[in-house]
C-alpha cells in the first residue's frame, strides 16, 4: 500500500506528467517495443503511428496520479478499460512487462527528477494500480465463462454473408464455425477481430460494434472502407476485410465487450449518430423494436449524402412500421426530393427538427466522430439535458 509520503510524492510529479506526459508515454511505447516486439502483434500500432495511443496512456496516467488518494473515483475509467483488456485477451503477466518499462521511462526520460524515492513511489503506485485492474479484469473473464454462449480468448467464426450497405459500409454476417449458437450479448457492444496484416507482417486487433440485436444465429459488424490517402494501420484493417474477406473465410473474435449499452431509465430514448457511429445504434434499435412496444424511439443520423447513408431500407422500414420510432437525417447536401422528404440540409442541429424539445426525462445516446459528440453533449447540456442521461462512446484508444 502507499504510504501517505507515497501519495505526496506522486502527486509532486503531476506537474510533470501534465507537461511531459506524451514524451513520456512515447518513450515507453519505443522502449517496450525495442525489448519485446511481438507485443507490436497486440497494440493497435494505427493508433501508435497516430499518436493517439501515446496520449491516451498519458492522459491516463496523470489521472490516476491526480486521484491517487481516491482511485476509486476512477472505477468508470477502470471498467471502460477492463472491458477492451478483455476483449484483447491481456494477462497479468503483461501488466509486469509494462511495469519494467514504465519505471525504466521514468528514470530515463525524468533523469535526474527521478530520485530513488520518485521511482519507489511510483513503483508501488503501479502496482496498486496493476492490481486494481487484474482484479477487475479476473472477475470478467469469470463472468465470460459463466455466461452461456461466451468464451475467452479467441473463436473462429465463418462470415456466413458479405452485404453491401452504402458506397462506404459492407456488413459481414458470422457464424460459429463449430455450428454453436450465437453468443448473446447486450445492445452496443462490441467484438475484436484480429487479422494478419501481410502489408505490415503484423498480426493487428481490431473492434467493431455489433449491428445486430442479439440473436441465435449470427452476430454482424459493419465496416467502413476508408479511403484516405495517407492510410493509418486502422484504415488498413478495414479495407482488408473489404477486399480479402469473403463469404467462407474464417475470422477470429473475441466475446462481446463494452459498456456502451442500454440503460433503463426512461422509456424515451434517442439515437444520435453520425456516419460509421450508427452501428451500436442499430444494435440497441433493433433489439427494442423487437422486444417492447413501449419505448418512444427518436433516430437522428448525419451523413455526407444519401450514398453513403447505411441501413436506409431498414431504418425506414421500422419508422414506418412502428409509429413509435421517429428518424430524422441530415446530410451535407440535399437535393429538392430529398427536401421534400424530410431531409434536412447540414451539419446536426435539433434547432431544425419540427417541434424538437430537449426533454429531461429521457436517455439520449451519442456515436461517431470525436467533434460530433462533442458539439451535441454540449448543445444537450446548455439545454438542461443532465449528464447522467447522456451516454457517448467515440470509437478510438482507452488506454493501452
Amino acid at each position: 500500500m502507499l504510504s501517505d509520503k507515497q501519495k505526496e510524492i506522486i502527486l509532486s510529479t503531476v506537474p510533470l506528467l501534465r507537461e511531459g506526459g506524451v514524451a513520456l508515454t512515447t518513450h515507453f511505447y519505443n522502449r517496450m517495443f525495442s525489448h519485446h516486439p511481438e507485443l507490436k502483434n497486440l497494440f493497435n500500432m494505427g493508433n501508435q503511428q497516430s499518436g493517439k495511443q501515446q496520449t491516451a496512456l498519458a492522459l491516463a496516467v496523470l489521472a490516476y496520479a491526480e486521484n491517487i488518494s481516491n482511485p476509486a473515483v476512477l472505477m468508470p475509467a477502470v471498467d471502460l478499460i477492463g472491458h477492451k483488456h478483455t476483449s484483447l485477451n491481456i494477462q497479468p503477466e503483461q501488466y509486469n512487462i509494462v511495469g519494467t518499462h514504465l519505471l525504466a521511462s521514468i528514470k530515463e526520460v525524468l533523469q535526474d527528477l527521478a530520485t530513488d524515492e520518485v521511482l519507489d513511489a511510483w513503483k508501488v503506485a503501479y502496482g496498486q494500480l496493476a492490481q486494481l485492474m487484474i482484479g477487475h479484469e479476473t472477475k470478467m473473464y469469470q463472468d465470460k465463462e459463466q455466461t452461456n454462449g461466451q468464451w475467452v480468448g479467441w473463436k473462429n467464426f465463418v462470415v456466413e454473408r458479405k452485404e453491401k450497405e452504402s458506397a462506404e459500409i459492407t456488413s459481414f454476417y458470422l457464424v460459429t464455425e463449430d455450428g454453436s449458437e450465437a453468443p448473446n450479448f447486450i445492445p452496443g457492444q462490441f467484438v475484436s477481430v484480429k487479422v494478419f496484416l501481410p502489408s505490415i507482417n503484423l498480426t493487428q486487433i481490431r473492434q467493431y460494434s455489433i449491428s445486430c440485436a442479439p440473436n441465435k444465429n449470427y452476430l454482424r459488424i459493419s465496416v467502413k472502407r476508408e479511403r484516405n490517402e495517407k492510410l493509418d494501420v486502422n484504415g488498413m484493417i478495414s479495407n482488408f476485410l473489404h477486399d480479402e474477406i469473403h463469404e467462407g473465410s474464417v475470422l477470429s473474435l473475441s466475446a462481446p465487450a463494452g459498456n456502451f449499452t442500454l440503460q433503463n431509465l426512461f422509456s424515451k430514448k434517442v439515437f444520435i449518430s453520425g456516419g460509421i457511429g450508427q452501428t451500436p445504434l442499430l444494435s440497441m434499435l433493433e433489439y427494442l423494436e423487437d422486444t417492447s412496444d413501449k419505448n418512444e424511439l427518436v433516430w437522428i443520423h448525419a451523413c455526407r449524402n444519401a450514398e453513403v447513408r447505411a441501413f436506409a431500407d431498414c431504418i425506414d422500414s421500422i419508422a414506418e412500421t412502428n409509429t413509435q420510432v421517429k428518424q430524422h437525417q441530415f446530410y451535407d447536401v440535399v437535393d429538392e426530393t430529398l427536401a421534400e422528404k424530410g431531409v434536412y440540409k447540414g451539419m446536426l442541429d435539433f434547432s431544425k427538427i419540427d417541434k424538437w424539445q430537449f426533454e429531461s426525462n429521457a436517455e439520449y445516446y451519442i456515436c461517431g466522430p470525436k467533434p460530433f459528440i462533442e458539439k451535441a453533449v454540449k448543445e444537450l447540456t446548455d439545454n438542461k439535458v443532465s449528464e447522467e442521461h447522456i451516454f457517448y462512446e467515440e470509437f478510438g484508444p482507452k488506454s493501452i
